[in-house]
């Protein structure tokens, strides 16, 4: 399906669970599928020569994964379409469509008023709306398909055409009519609107606009329909076509597997002194990992990715734009839990008395705070707003109520913890930053059949809704990304762990317990 000129419009995370695969923007790295070592399931062991990769298996690899993430982000975002892209008319390539457009009607018009008129330029337009309104018809609607090729014969139009006896305005009202009985509802006002255009060249154009309309319409009716197919299919489907890419392409594993690496040997590094020395000598030691463990490790770490510097592991690079957005989110109910915390343990005595105080705060903090994750964003500087903010709020409420407000050495004290909020190892950061990990590592070793939410952490009660929500999200990723990938991940334990050859996907077990 051609992305030409189209965007999708919502990168938003669905409710697409792993049971119904049995979810931007999407930008994505291809850097991990072009290198030179080969990583193929069939490739030995061995310092063999790597295997240099043709243009043609590049490309080929590329397709793959075009395909591969098309079909992703329509089975796991409900609100993924296709829309039109216009350009703005001030910007250059506006300014370039405008005047070739305008330059091309201007010659239609001047053609139509010669004596006698030229009618070729208007025939071969004639020829592209028969076409267009063809790629509309299903495959039995013999009839009308017969009607709009007899209609719009530009064989017999022209040689109308050469007699004087075309009746340009005739065919227009037919397509007209044509194309009120194949568009969407939501098109008929657009279609209405051209019976009353008189000016056969502004009449052109404007059919052409609602075509264009309408085939949108069209790529997006295809898109809902494919929809519920893609998702009972969806697990082996990019199974599938990751096979044909790693196939295709050497080294489409190394990421990933480096990926897994660190966090096998950040367990190691946990592991006791004894469990280390009683290992094997040479390699990675191999104390009793549990595989499961490490690749949930493995998927936390995508919570404190750095996206904006490093390459995303290949198996997640459909996932990339709405992990990043989770991400995102995360550091900002972060920053809110500390903020809110401080004030608790501070001023408890001075806010209990007002009303909804911690949601007023919390509201304050996430307008102050929106666009954090922005290079350019000053996060001192919004957590120094905050501070005056929330110390106002707490002395006008204090005033009200017949209290001093809070001494200068309170509030200095206030505002410099809230400040410190983005120095590093702060422990008040440290600390929720820990107790959301362990949050969402509950989430991930619930049963998939679990549908009660894990218990949120004390301390996080505040953003609990949206902890909530972003846990769940991040779930239903990790637990679809276990059961496409899970024979890849297999494989990589495989030789990690045990030093064992890579079995063929299609014979892996899924699970990587």
């Amino acid at each position: 399906m051609p992305l030409n000129d189209e965007q999708n419009s919502d990168c938003d995370s669905s409710r697409f669970s792993e049971s119904t695969g049995s979810s931007s923007d999407s930008e994505y790295s291809r850097q991990s599928f072009t290198s030179d070592s080969s990583s193929k399931p069939s490739s030995p062991a061995s310092t063999s020569p790597p295997k240099l990769v043709t243009f043609d298996e590049m490309m080929a690899a590329a397709r793959n994964l075009s395909d591969l993430t098309l079909a992703h982000e329509i089975a796991v975002n409900e609100n993924f379409h296709l829309q039109r892209t216009e350009h703005s008319q001030n910007s250059l390539p506006g300014r370039v469509r405008q005047i070739v457009h305008q330059a091309f009607w201007d010659r239609l018009e001047e053609d139509l008023n010669e004596d006698p008129p030229e009618y070729e330029h208007a025939i071969k337009l004639f020829d592209e709306i028969k076409e267009i309104l063809l790629s509309f018809l299903n495959p039995g609607a013999n009839r009308m398909r017969s009607q709009i090729c007899e209609v719009l014969d530009t064989d017999l139009i022209r040689q109308q055409a050469q007699h004087d006896a075309v009746d340009i305005q005739g065919l227009a009202n037919y397509v007209i009519t044509t194309m009120g009985k194949l568009c969407a509802p939501v098109r008929d006002n657009d279609v209405n609107q051209l019976k009353a255009t008189g000016n056969i060249v502004a009449l052109f154009r404007q059919i052409f606009h609602v075509l264009d309309l309408m085939r949108m319409d069209n790529v997006n009716f295809t898109i809902q329909s494919l929809r519920p197919h893609l998702q009972r299919n969806l697990v082996d489907y990019e199974r599938a076509k990751f096979q044909d890419i790693l196939e295709e392409t050497p080294s489409a594993l190394d990421l990933t597997t480096e990926w897994i690496r660190e966090s096998i040997q950040d367990e190691l590094s946990s592991v006791s002194c004894e469990a280390s020395s009683s290992s094997g000598a040479g390699g990675i030691p191999k104390p009793n990992l549990s595989p499961t463990l490490v690749l949930t490790n493995s998927y936390l770490k995508l919570l404190q990715w750095d996206y904006q510097k490093k390459i995303i592991p290949e198996t997640l690079v459909t996932d990339e734009g709405r992990l990043r957005e989770l991400s995102e989110k995360l550091n900002q109910l972060k920053i809110v839990a500390c903020i809110c915390l401080i004030t608790s343990n501070m001023v408890g005595a001075a806010i209990e008395g007002i009303p909804d105080f911690g949601d007023k705060q919390k509201r304050i903090s996430f307008v102050l705070l929106d666009g954090m994750n922005k290079k350019t964003f000053d996060l001192k500087e919004a957590l120094t707003a905050i501070g005056l903010q929330t110390c106002s709020e707490i002395n006008q409420s204090l005033t009200e109520r017949g209290f001093p407000p809070l001494s200068k050495e309170v509030h200095a004290n206030l505002m410099g913890q809230i400040c410190n909020i983005v120095e590093e190892d702060n422990p008040i950061s440290s600390l929720i930053d820990k107790r959301i990990q362990l949050y969402m590592r509950s989430l991930l070793a619930s049963p998939c059949a679990q549908k009660s939410m894990a218990t949120i952490p004390g301390g996080l009660a505040v953003i609990q809704t949206e902890v909530e929500s972003i846990g769940s999200q991040f779930a239903n990723i990790v637990n679809l990304n276990k059961q496409v990938y899970g024979p890849f991940y297999a494989n990589i334990f495989r030789k990690l762990l045990f030093n064992k050859p890579v079995a063929s996907t299609t014979d892996t077990d899924p699970s990587t317990n």
